[in-house]
C-alpha cells in the first residue's frame, strides 16, 4: 500500500499500520487509569514477517512489548494461527503442522521463546474447522504436539456427538472437541465457543460484553461456573474496527472499572482472557472430563469409507464455498505441497538439519504462502495472479 498510494485505498496505509500497533497505547493507559483490561490478539505468521520486512520496528517493538512487559501480558493474550493465514479444510494435511510450527518460529524469533510459552491458545484463520474426519484429527492431533492447550470455534461449526445443535448455555462453557479419524482413533481439546455471527459491528460496539451482563453462572455437572461470551473480529474490514472499537473498548472497561466499586449484579462482570478462565476454573476444581462433548458439524453422519465427506467446512463467511470453483488454485496448491513433501521428507527423516537450510526454507516460504486463504477466497484476478506467480517460483525452486 505505501508503494502504491494512488491506487484504491492505499492512502491509507499509515493509518491501517497504527492500528496494528496502537494496543500497545490504550492497554498501559487504561491501567494506569485503574482499569483491569482484557484482550486476545491474533496475528498471522505473514503479517509479522511483512512488518520485518517493511523495516517497521516502531509497531514490532509496540507489539514486543505487549507479548513481554510482564505488567501488560497478563491483560494481552496473543494467540496462535498458522503462518499463512491457511484455511484448515483445504490445506494439504502433511502442511498443517507445519503451518502452525512457523507460526510459532515466527513469534519466537521476534518475541522470544518465553513469550512463545505463554500462547496456549488457537485461532484457526476464518473460524474455519475441517469437517472431514482425517483432517480434523490431523488439526487437533497437531495443536496438542505443538503444545495448545484449547481452540476457539465458531458455534455453528460444532454439534453434539448425536448430531443436535449446542444449546445455548453450552456455549457460554467450554466444550471438549472430539476428532474421530476415519481409522475410529480419537483425540480431542478443549473448546471455546465463538458466538453469534462475524458482524464485526457487533465486537466494534463491545456488544459481547453487553451480552454478558444479562447472563448468570452456568450449570457444569454438580457445580456452577461463570459464563463466557467469546468473540472475534476480522481485521479491519469496513473500518468499523479501525474506528469504533477503540473509543467502545476504553469505555466498556472504563464502566466495568466503575461498577466494581457498587453492589450490584452487574458488577460481577469483567474482563477475561480464554487461558486465564480455564485457569480459573481448573483451580476451583472443575474438571476438563466434565466439559460437554462436542464435533465439527456433520461428523455424526459420516461413516467408515464415505465417499461424500466434504473439505469444505464450516467458517464465519458460510455463505461462501472454499472449494467449489477454484479448482485453478487448489490444484496447483496441492501439486506443489505434494512435491515439496516428495522431495523433503525422505532427506529430513534421514538428516533433521535439513530443515536449516536454505534450500528447504525458501521451497516451504513458497508452500507456505501459497495456501493463504485470499488467493481462494477471491478465486480470480490480481490475487489469482499473485498465486500463480508464488506457484511457478516455487516449482523452479524444487
Amino acid at each position: 500500500m505505501f508503494e502504491h498510494r494512488e491506487e484504491g485505498d492505499n492512502h491509507n496505509a499509515e493509518p491501517f499500520a497504527q492500528c496494528y500497533k496502537r494496543m500497545a497505547e490504550i492497554i498501559p493507559n487504561l491501567i494506569n487509569e485503574g482499569c483491569n483490561p482484557r484482550i486476545m490478539l491474533d496475528y498471522s505468521g505473514t503479517l509479522l514477517w511483512g512488518f520485518s520486512q517493511m523495516g517497521r520496528q516502531d509497531i514490532l517493538t509496540a507489539l514486543k512489548k505487549l507479548a513481554c512487559d510482564p505488567t501488560l501480558y497478563t491483560h494481552v493474550e496473543w494467540l496462535g494461527s498458522f503462518w499463512s493465514h491457511a484455511v484448515a479444510p483445504s490445506t494439504p494435511i502433511p502442511d498443517l503442522k507445519l503451518q502452525i510450527q512457523a507460526w510459532q518460529h515466527q513469534f519466537a524469533n521476534l518475541f522470544g521463546q518465553e513469550a512463545l510459552q505463554r500462547v496456549r491458545g488457537f485461532s484457526p484463520p476464518e473460524m474455519h474447522l475441517p469437517n472431514n474426519p482425517d483432517t480434523l484429527y490431523a488439526l487437533v492431533s497437531a495443536l496438542r504436539e505443538c503444545g495448545y492447550r484449547w481452540l476457539l470455534v465458531q458455534e455453528h461449526s460444532v454439534e453434539n456427538l448425536d448430531g443436535s445443535s449446542l444449546s445455548q448455555a453450552q456455549k457460554l462453557i467450554p466444550n471438549q472437541l472430539v476428532a474421530r479419524n476415519s481409522q475410529g482413533e480419537t483425540t480431542s481439546i478443549i473448546a471455546l465457543i465463538k458466538t453469534q455471527g462475524s458482524d464485526t459491528k457487533l465486537v466494534a460496539q463491545m456488544q459481547p460484553y453487553h451480552e454478558a451482563l444479562g447472563l448468570t453462572r452456568q450449570q457444569l455437572g454438580t457445580t456452577t461456573i461463570p459464563a463466557l461470551v467469546s468473540q472475534i473480529a476480522d481485521g479491519e474490514n469496513g473500518g468499523v474496527m479501525m474506528n469504533e472499537f477503540p473509543p467502545a473498548f476504553i469505555q466498556a472497561h472504563r464502566t466495568i472499572a466503575n461498577r466494581s466499586t457498587t453492589p450490584t449484579a452487574t458488577a460481577q462482570t469483567v474482563a477475561i482472557n480464554g487461558t486465564e478462565y480455564l485457569e480459573l476454573i481448573a483451580n476451583s476444581g472443575v474438571n476438563p472430563a466434565e466439559f460437554p462433548a462436542i464435533q465439527a458439524i456433520g461428523q455424526h453422519s459420516f461413516r467408515a469409507g464415505d465417499t461424500t465427506i466434504s473439505m469444505e467446512g464450516a467458517s464465519w463467511t458460510n455463505n461462501i464455498s472454499w472449494v467449489e470453483g477454484y479448482e485453478g488454485i487448489l490444484e496447483p496448491m496441492q501439486k506443489l505441497s505434494a512435491r515439496f513433501h516428495q522431495i523433503f521428507d525422505p532427506l529430513v527423516a534421514n538428516d533433521p538439519a535439513v530443515t536449516k537450510s536454505a534450500r528447504y526454507q525458501e521451497a516451504l516460504l513458497h508452500v507456505l504462502l501459497l495456501e493463504t486463504s485470499c488467493f481462494r477466497y477471491w478465486g480470480h484476478g490480481t490475487w489469482t495472479d499473485y498465486a500463480k506467480t508464488i506457484q511457478q517460483r516455487g516449482e523452479a525452486l524444487l
